[in-house]
């Protein structure tokens, strides 16, 4: 077990400098050497633990994507909860943080890892296909608790939200949008299908 756990500490220090540098310098900027640099180690520590530097991207894209499954499980929890609004504003502002912007700007300008993740998000952009699937899950629990109107078109809501939510936050290099412009938003698309529910 020892070796287990040294190697997954060696992957996420390795996804860690990678983050830093995507976020620093952009996607164009991401290569295994200014990877290892970030993170203080060898460059065939890298080559040791994956394939090569597209199978080391499509691992911390899917890494990421693990976490927004954490985040869905956590968001569905919500339903019934706070206010429908609030808790998709809380959802978009979690999920759009740096990282996953950057993310999905990495996968959009690296055609053999696009390539790679199509194995496993065959359709749409990894990250955002997985987080609109993530709001209709909720979506769908909170029609079910009857704050959505049973009529709702839940397969258009989601990927609505999410798209909207990424225009909000993408090509951002200071301050995120507020949590007001987020609700707005958010606000304006669920306008005809939230509903109290029944008594």
């Amino acid at each position: 077990m020892p070796t287990g756990v040294a190697i997954r500490e060696v992957r996420e220090q390795l996804f860690a400098a990678a983050e830093r540098v995507l976020l620093r310098d952009g996607p164009s900027a991401l290569t295994s050497r200014a990877v290892t640099t970030e993170a203080g180690c060898a460059k065939g520590v890298l080559h040791r633990h994956f394939a090569d530097f597209d199978a080391f991207l499509a691992e911390l894209v899917l890494d990421r994507i693990a976490r927004i499954d954490n985040q869905a499980a956590a968001l569905r929890n919500a339903a019934g909860t706070a206010t429908v609004a609030d808790n998709l504003t809380g959802a978009l502002t979690d999920l759009f943080g740096a990282v996953a912007v950057a993310i999905v700007g990495l996968v959009t300008s690296r055609d053999g890892l696009r390539a790679r993740l199509r194995r496993t998000t065959p359709t749409g952009i990894p990250v955002l296909t997985e987080a609109a699937a993530m709001i209709a899950s909720y979506l769908t629990a909170e029609r079910e608790l009857g704050r959505i109107a049973t009529d709702a078109d839940i397969d258009t809501l989601a990927p609505t939200l999410v798209g909207t939510g990424h225009m909000l936050f993408a090509d951002r290099k200071g301050t995120p949008p507020e949590a007001g412009a987020i609700r707005k938003v958010v606000t304006a698309v669920i306008a005809g299908v939230v509903q109290e529910p029944p008594r």
